[in-house]
Parts: C-alpha cells; structure tokens; sequence
C-alpha cells in the first residue's frame, strides 16, 4: 500500500489526444519527496536541452506535494514546472489553494501534459473519468471567468480549475495561470496556451492513506492552534498597513526614481481605508487556519482575489495611489498577468517613451496620464498587437528586439527574467548568492530563514534566538549572535546562510507546503511551525519512510544538485549569474567574484558553477553527471575540492569588519 501518494500519475498527450494513468516508481519518492523534486527528475529524463520550450515535446507539470490531503496544515501549495520559454531554463511556480489537494483525491501525484492540442480545449478530472473536451467558447474569456463558466457547464461546484486568460493564449512570456485565490507565475501560462489548453478542472472524492494516521492527527492538531494562534505564520504583508519600507525601498518597474518620504500617517490611514473599502472577506488556502488573501470587489471590475505583493506592484510602478492598484489588478488578473513582472515591463514601456525610444509611432493615441498608459498598454500586450508583442516578451527580450538604446533601460532582469525591484544601499553577502545563484528567478523562492539586519545588542540577538526552533544547528546561532552592525557576514557564513535557505524552499517545494510557515518566516524569529526538526518526523507519519534531518537534508540537496544539472545542460553558466546593477546603491565587483568562488566551492560545484562528478555521484545523481560528460560539460575528473566547509567543520565563524 502507498502511503500520503496516490502512486500514480496522469499522462496526457494532447496532440494525440491520448490519456494514460500510470503508476510511479516508489524508489522516486525515497529519492526526491514529490512536488518539484520529482518533477525536476520527469523534466531530466524527458526534455533534452535540443527542445524549445513552445515545441509540443516540452512538458508542463501539475504536481501535488507529498504531505497534500494529509492532516498536515498548511500543505497546500501545487507546483507547476516547463521549460521557460523567457529564459529557456527550468520554469519554477507554485500556487496555494486547493487544487494540489483536490488532485490527489482525484487519485493522482501529478498531471504531466505534452503535445499540442488542435485546437482550444480542457480537462476534466472526475475521479477515474478523465476527458479532453472542446474550449472554443472559452476562447479569449478572463482566466476566473472560465472557471466559473466551467464549474456551471460540469454542474460540479465543487471543481478546482486552474485557468489561463487571453494573455495565455497569446503566450506571452508573463502569463499566469488562476486558481481561486492563488496564481501560478513566473511564465508557465505561456506554456499551457502554446498547448492549448485552457483549463484544468479537478473534482476528487477518494481518500489518502496515512502510515500513523492517529499520531499524525494529534500533533497536526497541536501544531495547527500555533499556528492559528501565531502572527508571525502566514503572509504578513496581506494584513500590513504600514508600507513604508516598502514604498521606500521597493521602486517596482525600473529605478528611475525613489519615494523616500511618500509614506507617512495620512497615507497610511489613507490606504487602510481604500482597503478596508474594497474588501469583501480574508480567504485562505486549504487546510490552513490562515487568512493571507483577500476578497476583492472594485467597482466595475469583477470580484478577484489579492496576494502577497500583488497588493502594490502596479501602483508602485505606476507611481499611483492603492486605489489605481485595486482597479487594474481587476484587470490584470483576468487576462491572466504575473503581478510581477507585468508592472515592470510596463513601467519599461513608459520609460522607453520618455526617453524618446518608443514614439507616437509606435504607440498611437498613447494617453498622458500614468495610470491611462499603464491600462493602454495592457490590452496591448495581451493581444500582441503592435508594440505589445515586443513587450510581451518580457523587459530582456523586448529591450534587445526594440533596439535604440533600449537595452540600457533594462535594469531589473537577472538571467534574463525581471527581479524583485529592491533598492538598498551596501551589498548584502548571503542575498547577493541567493539572487545569483537562485535557479527560481525570484529571490522570494530563495530567502526568508535568516534576519536581513542584525539586532543592535547582544541582549536582543539573545532574547531573538532563545526560540527561534527553525535554525538547524548551534552554527547558525551563532553566526547571528556575533552578528553586529558594524560588522559585514563573512563570506562563510554567508555561504552557510545561502544554503540553509535554499534547502527549507526544496523541502517546501517537494512536500508542498506553505513557505510562509517554515522557510520565509525564520527572519521574524519566534515560534516557527516548520523546519527541519519536525518535517522528517511529519513525514515518516504520513509515508511511513524511515526519514531524520540528515536524510532530509541529503533529499533536499540531490534536488537542488539535479536541477542546477537541468539548467546547466541547457546552458547556464558563471556569467549569467549576477543580480541587478541597481540592486544595491554600492558594488564590489571583486568581492562578489570572491563569493561566487566560495559558493561554488562549498556547493561541490566547478568554477564555473556546474556540479561535479564527484558531487552529483554522491547524491545518487550518476546518470546526470554520465550525461554531462557526454556532452562535454564535464570531463569527468572534477571533484570537490578536498578543503571542507566551514559548515562541515564545524569551526567558529567570525564576521568580517567593514
């Protein structure tokens, strides 16, 4: 009997429009968890570096996670992974809701879709009833539209859709794909309209067995009240009215200038009730006693669901009030637009026209004001008409097919995908890894277990990891106690960091559990529900593995190790791994090299950043490095260097002085 999995998967070929059932290797699981993990592994095998990612032999993955329809809270978050057709790279998104759990009572651990279908089209999931069915009256309807058209043609309330808008259809590169309250982004839209696939809806009804259910069910209980009863766990910026960190340091699209002293108490009290206006309840995601979305009902616009930063990507870049961010979030949504980068490329367009780049010309009856422009250019790009099709290509590729000085305007792209627009003064060490050397494109996949800032007393780093259970080690500890302002994280240490926050996102990404309850909330210290203390143990009830930290550990760095492989094999190298030039208001060009050189050491990686032999045969991974000596990545005498880390040593860790 399998156990929390379902042991099976979906195979769905549409341009045959054949559907298989099949069963999995359960040796996968002992490898890689679910989620991602395997996900990773299926990408490997199945999409050599040869195929493009609009070519009908890429994939598109829908994955549960392994601790999904357990009691586990919080196990929510569905994975869905391709090959980028923005970066050409391994496409990293996830998503909350209920569509990961509904699946798996559907009786699969995945969908994996391959092909093009002839025309528009969805699937129905009903349990053992799978179907292909014709979309074209679907065609060019909002992504929340669709699922409810969906729900009322199956006569089945109870489905889980996740859909894509017009934006999708079109493939532009920011497409997202919608569920309820949740989206998929970071591009994977684009791959699900270049296989025409409009829509999945999923009803399940089956149930899930559990290796230790009553043992399982106890402790979830328990940890389910602190979490409930815990501010620190869920989406903080959902329920936060003071944005002036935010608006301070966030210039969302391109840094053409900073909003120092916007915030103050008038906006603030301003804002709370633009807010409090438009909200018609706080919603949350599957089993998780926590509220992080919100309702939202703008007038004239559609009731959507508002997350995370969503809440002040446009007006940011817009340089407009909440209200402006309410009402084309209305829109945004519908069509179906990653909240993230969206805002940045039209702030580039906007950029590029006051600089006389883009002209009248190229934007006909272009309007004056800000917000005006920001709507004109949406439409534009979600139909790929004139310009828009340029720009729907995302800041890098639009930059370089527009020409004309364009590309000097592109400040905020890392390995070709836009960024997080933060703008701080020094360089932070263990942030400048995670942005560098990040296979997910979005330092909000990478950071969170380890405070940005150090405390000013010895006193207050005291009371600050008394119980702060989410660190896995003494190390860590005491890497943050000796931590003081006038002192710069050595470059060990901020490998040690760089990698601890990492490892909590692969497990998270495997598991499918919620970041905001274990590897994006250790910065706040406190009472953290998850980490990697608990998580083995949560495991071993659920799947009835044999699992401790180590072990998790090693599961969580074979994933890490094969996906970096993923992306090598198509291309990545050294040189594309440096973040923005305005990320931070002062660079040292040698220094981060320095890291960089540690980092890869410490990793067991080249100097180049590619995997060793050595590195990937020890996780198991020998069929990756087999194939990357093959193909010349590798010569196959590399190996770690034999200076161990100091990590693995153990050895006190100093901070290195300004």
């Amino acid at each position: 009997m399998r156990y929390a999995e379902t042991g099976y998967n979906l195979e769905i070929d549409l341009s045959r429009g054949n559907i298989e059932r099949v069963e999995i290797d359960p040796r996968l699981t002992e490898l890689h968890l679910g989620g991602q993990g395997t996900a990773a592994k299926i990408l490997w095998d199945r999409v050599p570096p040869e195929v493009e990612p609009f070519s009908p032999d890429n994939l598109l993955i829908f994955s549960s996670g392994l601790l999904h329809s357990t009691p586990v809270p919080g196990a929510n978050r569905t994975a869905v992974n391709s090959i980028n057709p923005q970066t050409n790279l391994f496409a990293h998104s996830l998503f909350g809701g209920f569509f990961g759990p509904e699946l798996k009572h559907a009786g699969y651990d995945k969908i994996v879709i391959r092909g093009k279908a002839p025309s528009l089209v969805y699937l129905w999931i009903n349990n053992d009833k799978v179907e292909i069915r014709d979309a074209a009256h679907l065609q060019g309807k909002g992504a929340l539209e669709t699922a409810a058209l969906i729900k009322e043609e199956l006569k089945e309330p109870k489905a889980q859709v996740a859909a894509i808008g017009l934006a999708g259809e079109n493939r532009v590169y920011m497409a997202s794909i919608e569920h309820a309250n949740s989206s998929a982004s970071r591009g994977v839209g684009s791959v699900m309209g270049d296989k025409r696939l409009k829509a999945i809806a999923v009803r399940g009804t089956k149930d899930i067995n559990i290796a230790r259910p009553a043992e399982l069910f106890e402790l979830c209980l328990r940890l389910r009240k602190e979490i409930y009863e815990n501010p620190k766990c869920g989406d903080p910026m959902a329920h936060e009215d003071d944005e002036a960190f935010h608006t301070d340091n966030f210039a969302w699209g391109n840094a053409r200038e900073r909003r120092k002293g916007f915030w103050n108490k008038e906006i603030e009290e301003k804002w709370k009730e633009i807010s409090e206006s438009v909200r018609l309840r706080w919603t949350g995601c599957y089993n998780c006693p926590k509220d992080c979305h919100q309702a939202i009902s703008y007038p004239g616009r559609q009731t959507y669901f508002q997350k995370c930063f969503n809440k002040l990507t446009y007006a940011m870049a817009a340089y407009k009030e909440l209200d402006f961010n309410y009402d084309i979030l209305g829109v945004t949504q519908e069509y179906g637009l990653d909240g993230f980068s969206t805002p940045q490329v039209l702030a580039f367009a906007i950029e590029l026209y006051e600089a006389g780049i883009l002209t009248d010309k190229d934007l006909p009856g272009f309007p004056s004001d800000p917000g005006e422009r920001f709507f004109y250019l949406v439409e534009k790009i979600v139909r790929r008409e004139g310009i828009g099709d340029a720009l729907a290509n995302g800041v890098y590729w639009a930059a370089r097919q527009i020409g004309k000085g364009a590309e000097e305007y592109d400040h905020n792209t890392t390995k070709k995908f836009e960024q997080v627009t933060i703008k701080l003064g020094k360089l932070n060490p263990p942030y400048f890894l995670m942005i560098a050397t990040g296979e997910k494109m979005s330092i909000t996949q990478i950071e969170g277990s380890f405070p940005q800032d150090p405390l000013p007393t010895r006193k207050e780093r005291e009371k600050f990891v008394r119980d702060w259970d989410a660190l896995p080690d003494d190390k860590i500890k005491q890497i943050f106690l000796e931590w003081e302002k006038r002192h710069e994280l050595s470059i060990e240490a901020s490998c040690i960091i760089c990698d601890w926050n990492e490892i909590m996102h692969y497990i998270d990404d495997a598991i499918g559990l919620c970041g905001f309850l274990s590897s994006f909330r250790g910065q706040f210290g406190g009472r953290i529900p998850y980490h990697t203390h608990n998580i083995p143990h949560l495991i071993s009830l659920a799947t009835g593995m044999d699992l401790d930290k180590d072990g998790l550990w090693e599961i969580a760095r074979r994933n890490r190790n094969l996906l970096r492989a993923l992306n090598v094999r198509r291309g990545l190298r050294r040189k594309d791994e440096r973040p923005p030039e305005d990320h931070w208001k002062v660079r040292d060009h040698e220094f981060e090299q320095k890291l960089l050189d540690a980092y890869y050491e410490f990793k067991g990686w080249t100097n180049d950043g590619i995997p060793t032999k050595e590195t990937l045969d020890k996780f198991g991974l020998d069929y990756v490095s087999e194939d990357l000596v093959q193909r010349g990545i590798l010569t196959g005498n590399e190996g770690t260097s034999s200076k161990e880390t100091s990590a693995e040593k153990g050895e006190e860790l100093n901070s290195r002085e300004c």
